[in-house]
């Protein structure tokens, strides 16, 4: 009979069992083999407030990479990349970050959330460094920012919000908002740190040394505090053959591809745009923290209509964002017009990372989120890979961002239509979404 841990010490059902990291259990029958402790830490007062802020400091830096836009124009100008280069360094980054997640989870349920994310951030401060020292070659650049950095993103996101949720199973919803909130909004302090030191004289690769040591320092100094509360066991993994050849979960790929697509495409290129559009620096980077403001507060906003409008959450979040995008286009000359739909775009954008989450534990039950959900947020790497570096060519083939616009109009209102007429044929019945 395992042993059970002192976190739970007045319940003797298996409902304390079912709390502990959630994400990543597979099946109700724990697995006959011995319990392994992974990163386990003493109850003490405050542990796991520590956790928390831990968490919420690891994510707002690794959130930083929204505000990529701030260095493209140096990096086109001073450094000669085309357009296309710059979307590529930001999308591989995306991709990369989101393909890490899945091996990074599974060593995470050997060893502990520490030394996972300690890994993770010492990868992410070497990759930026390697980005300074690169001398503008797109190569090193790619390595060190898009695959290094990349692959550290990956490592930290996952165990910053396993260790997050596992520490509060009461307030699991609340807590995994703050985290992906924080994430959404970390670009907001690197988007005015970028541009202070650029406007200051700083070249491009010198600040992203700056970033690499500072930021790196900051995520290995919170991943120490990372832990779990409780003896974790390892699960026995259902058989998944053939149970995702459904057209709802086609429905969710198109629909997390589509708005993350139009998404990072716009939040890559929002600086050159403003710019392009005759509007000034501050306003540039004043886009750029709005669109992490609204990106943000959409996660959490999302979330709320997600539990009040079942599955219309998807398609109509889609909308939302086509028509965003749509003011984006209309506004490009004005700057308050401009500001105000940076953060519309934003707040549509951050709905992808809670809404299709909704669905999943609604179609699925919650307890196959974690294996469901990691599969449907591949699509993100994707878009990641496909969204800014389409737009960039397409800036390098026209000379301007006019078909860029209308690609990230079309996009998400062709998927909003897919989505709604696919969601609708495979109800079964009323649905309602877990929260």
């Amino acid at each position: 009979m395992p042993t059970r841990s002192a976190i739970f010490p007045q319940d003797d059902s298996t409902e304390a069992e079912n709390r502990i990291l959630p994400w990543f259990r597979h099946d109700a029958e724990a697995s006959p083999a011995p319990r392994r402790a992974v990163a386990t830490a003493s109850v003490r007062p405050g542990t796991r407030y520590a956790v928390l802020a831990a968490v919420v400091l690891i994510q707002g830096c690794l959130g930083g990479i929204y505000a990529w836009s701030t260095f493209v124009p140096a990096l086109h100008d001073t450094w000669g990349l085309g357009m296309a280069q710059t979307q590529l360094l930001f999308g591989g980054l995306i991709g990369v970050f989101t393909l890490a997640m899945i091996p990074a989870g599974r060593l995470l349920r050997r060893v502990g959330p520490k030394p996972v994310a300690v890994s993770g951030g010492i990868l992410f401060a070497v990759g930026f460094l390697l980005a300074a020292a690169s001398g503008g070659r797109f190569g090193l650049l790619f390595a060190g920012i898009s695959l290094l950095a990349g692959t550290g993103t990956g490592c930290c996101y996952v165990c910053a919000l396993t260790s997050g949720a596992a520490w509060f199973p009461e307030r699991k919803g609340l807590v995994t908002g703050l985290a992906v909130a924080g994430f959404g909004g970390g670009a907001v302090v690197l988007a005015f740190l970028g541009q202070w030191l650029l406007a200051w004289g700083m070249d491009v690769l010198r600040v992203f040394g700056v970033i690499g040591a500072a930021y790196g320092l900051v995520i290995v100094g919170a991943a120490m505090l990372l832990s779990l509360p409780a003896v974790t066991a390892p699960f026995r993994k259902r058989s998944t053959d053939g149970q995702y050849r459904d057209r709802f979960f086609g429905g969710l790929l198109v629909g997390m591809f589509a708005g993350t697509f139009a998404g990072l495409a716009l939040i890559g290129n929002l600086k050159p745009l403003a710019l392009d559009s005759g509007l000034g620096e501050g306003v540039a980077t004043g886009a750029i923290a709005l669109f992490s403001l609204g990106n943000a507060a959409g996660r959490v906003a999302w979330g709320w209509l997600a539990d009040h409008l079942g599955r219309r959450a998807g398609w109509l979040s889609l909308a939302f964002l086509a028509m965003a995008t749509a003011g984006l286009a209309v506004g490009r000359g004005q700057g308050t017009v401009f500001l105000g739909a940076s953060a519309l775009v934003g707040f549509g954008f951050g709905a992808c990372f809670v809404v299709y989450a909704a669905l999943v534990a609604g179609h699925y039950g919650v307890e196959r989120l974690g294996e469901v959900y990691p599969l449907v947020f591949l699509a993100y790497g994707l878009s990641g890979i496909a969204g800014p570096a389409t737009a960039g060519w397409l800036l390098d083939a026209t000379g301007g961002y006019g078909l860029a616009l209308i690609l990230c109009l079309a996009v998400p209102i062709t998927a909003a239509l897919l989505l709604r007429r696919l969601l609708k044929e495979t109800a079964p019945g009323k649905q309602t979404i877990a929260p």
